[in-house]
């Protein structure tokens, strides 16, 4: 892989890693484009998510260093934290380690990622109105979210294994949906993206990592997308952060929207097909 398309995608999934617009629909949707595919493409696009892993420790470093030290104190906010986070991981480990195969085979591909994009584009948009008919969310902290809750985004998040879906938006919006604002869905999901995708990343490592590190320019081009997803998802968090304790997420609707038409309008004049 040339280093300028290792920096690009690194640049998307630093972008799109903790949006609600799919960073992994859009690695696949520009990998594709570009002409970069195969079962190495697909393994960097995961592995450079660790980029983005470590750009949650960096902006959440005082708070996780507040919880872990919570936790061996047995402080009850830290506990239930992590509680939490430990029932919302459950359901997407097993969903994901047993479809895993079947998803990479038929839906890493544009059209269902596109397909994806708007179903929940439109979601979103749906979920925003009813939402704001709604008396305030009980929970405006997110050491307040429970097990329950935990679990029941976990839930939602198994949705996010469809490419295009995205991990945030499904995370977000079952926040939304069990009680929480915006901003403390958003602060769970970020979280929540630790055991994640360290558990993907792992998982495609031990499965095609070899060809990842098989050479040096094939070392360099890895480098590259996991500092470039790290310096660009360390900005767009705070970002993000700020604008929801402030906007909706309907904008993210509409471009969801918007580019999942694209792409199907595209594919039907380049002739593409459902499988990759």
């Amino acid at each position: 892989m040339p280093i300028w398309i290792a920096a690009l995608l690194g640049v998307v999934e630093g972008l799109t890693e903790f949006l609600p617009v799919s960073s992994t629909g859009h690695l696949i949707l520009v990998g594709h484009f570009l002409g970069e595919g195969g079962e190495a493409t697909k393994t960097f696009e995961v592995v450079i998510q660790s980029g983005a892993i470590l750009a949650v420790v960096v902006h959440f470093r005082a708070l996780l260093g507040r919880r872990v030290a919570g936790v061996f104190r047995r402080d009850p906010d830290a506990l239930r934290l992590l509680y939490a986070i430990t029932a919302a991981f459950i359901p997407t480990a097993i969903v994901g380690f047993l479809l895993r195969k079947i998803v990479k085979r038929w839906l890493f591909a544009p059209i269902p990622v596109a397909a994806a994009l708007i179903v929940g584009g439109i979601f979103m948009i749906v979920v925003e109105r009813v939402l704001a008919r709604r008396p305030p969310p009980p929970v405006q902290k997110l050491e307040e979210v429970d097990v329950k809750r935990g679990f029941l985004i976990g839930l939602a998040q198994c949705v996010s294994i469809w490419p295009g879906s995205s991990r945030a938006m499904c995370t977000i919006v079952g926040g939304q949906l069990t009680g929480l604002t915006a901003a403390v869905a958003a602060e769970f999901s970020f979280l929540l993206a630790l055991p994640v995708l360290v558990a993907a990343t792992a998982l495609d490592l031990v499965k095609s990592g070899k060809e990842l590190v098989a050479t040096s320019a094939a070392r360099a081009a890895l480098g590259v997308g996991f500092l470039v997803s790290f310096l660009v998802a360390w900005a767009v968090i705070g970002v993000f952060l700020k604008y929801l304790r402030r906007h909706g997420m309907a904008v993210f609707g509409v471009y969801r929207i918007a580019i999942g038409v694209f792409v199907l309008v595209a594919a039907r004049f380049l002739g593409l097909t459902i499988a990759p």
